[in-house]
């Protein structure tokens, strides 16, 4: 089994919501790609695994370790002593392999913000123009023949004026990608505004996303775990951190 080398860039799982969680001991456990089990994974070996699932903040720590093993080679873990690495290089290492443009010594919440946004751009690049036009409308940009760069700008211009609207863009992505990988996608009942923005928002990235294009940027399978992992924790924070309806499992 993994065994958790303690990570301040995780340590906030502990106060996620199992339905959220859910999401990323999902894709650590099956391989979207045929929904068979992980040879690799070891997590539902694991004691409290087995004894509270599928209270999965009761075990977070067990679900870190899963992530930081598989972003770890196999020989380099076990010279680790069953510990993987932390979860900031397994995020930068991400962001290489989708070609992310990010400032090393940033916040790892920033680069989870421009793996997000990569995503999102390479979304909005393949939309078709009506597509586009329902994003236009949803965003108020103004812009009657909307491109992918002109909607771009407008993300990112309201991200860095809001943190509201960053854990916004976090949801929109990650509900694409939970859809195209899982088949299911986040639980925002209760909040009427999230409600919208995944309604008008989110369908045009969803139908997009829903083409499975990720899996295909992702070369091997370590890859189909440490992608949608990262993604999936960049959704959690950004919740943890900006969102009024966050409350602890």
């Amino acid at each position: 089994m993994a065994t958790y080398r303690h990570d301040p860039d995780l340590e906030f799982l502990r106060h996620c919501h199992r339905d959220d969680l859910d999401l990323l001991v999902s894709v650590l456990i099956c391989d979207p790609k045929d929904g068979l089990a992980r040879i690799t994974e070891t997590l539902t070996y694991d004691p409290q695994y087995k004894k509270h699932k599928p209270n999965h903040p009761r075990y977070w720590d067990a679900i870190a370790a899963e992530v930081q093993t598989f972003g770890a080679n196999n020989f380099a873990t076990l010279l680790r002593w069953g510990k993987g690495v932390l979860y900031r290089e397994i995020l930068t290492d991400a962001c290489d392999k989708m070609k992310v443009n990010y400032n090393s010594k940033s916040s790892v919440e920033t680069i989870e913000m421009n793996l997000l946004m990569k995503i999102l751009e390479k979304s909005l690049e393949k939309m078709t123009p009506d597509q586009l036009k329902t994003v236009a409308e949803e965003l108020q940009t103004g812009h009657s023949n909307p491109t992918p760069g002109l909607l771009t700008m407008a993300i990112q211009a309201g991200i860095k004026t809001s943190g509201f609207a960053a854990y916004q863009m976090a949801l929109v992505v990650t509900n694409g990608v939970a859809k195209a990988l899982l088949g299911r996608g986040l639980t925002v009942a209760g909040n009427a505004m999230l409600t919208r923005t995944m309604g008008a928002f989110a369908g045009p990235v969803g139908w997009v996303l829903s083409s499975l294009w990720l899996l295909k940027d992702l070369a091997g399978p370590a890859y189909r775990v440490t992608l949608p992992s990262c993604i999936f924790i960049a959704y959690m924070r950004q919740k943890h951190l900006y969102s009024p309806e966050n409350t602890d499992a």
